[in-house]
């Protein structure tokens, strides 16, 4: 998916030419995200796919293609972990929003986490 239109705003985005951290979702965790992850990954970004953010038609193909990726360097988080790892810091103010949405994503986040490890 890092079409010549998106490499340019990545290049845009990082005149300085510096490692970005790029948080992959998406279907077809088999195809689109891991070919994706792989091309940032080669470029030398620092990338984060977000477990229960990304599916596929096969849900057998999930588990491989994350598996895939984290042996590739990938970081494979979910998405309530991602949240909290960006916030940083429980004292800022953004902090109570963010737990809103936890909380509000809380049922859907574990069905797609359930989905993910009966696997």
């Amino acid at each position: 998916m890092l079409t010549p239109e998106v490499r340019a705003g990545i290049a845009s985005l990082n005149s300085l030419n510096s490692r970005l951290s790029c948080v992959i979702v998406g279907i077809e965790s088999h195809i689109c995200v891991t070919q994706t992850a792989l091309d940032l990954l080669s470029e030398g970004h620092n990338v984060y796919v977000i477990a229960d953010g990304v599916s596929s038609v096969n849900k057998e193909e999930v588990p491989i293609a994350l598996a895939r990726l984290r042996h590739a360097g990938a970081q494979v988080l979910t998405s309530e972990c991602w949240m909290y790892e960006v916030m940083g810091d429980a004292k800022i103010a953004e902090f109570k929003e963010i737990i809103k949405v936890v909380k509000e994503s809380a049922e859907s986040t574990k069905e797609a986490l359930q989905s993910l490890c009966k696997i």
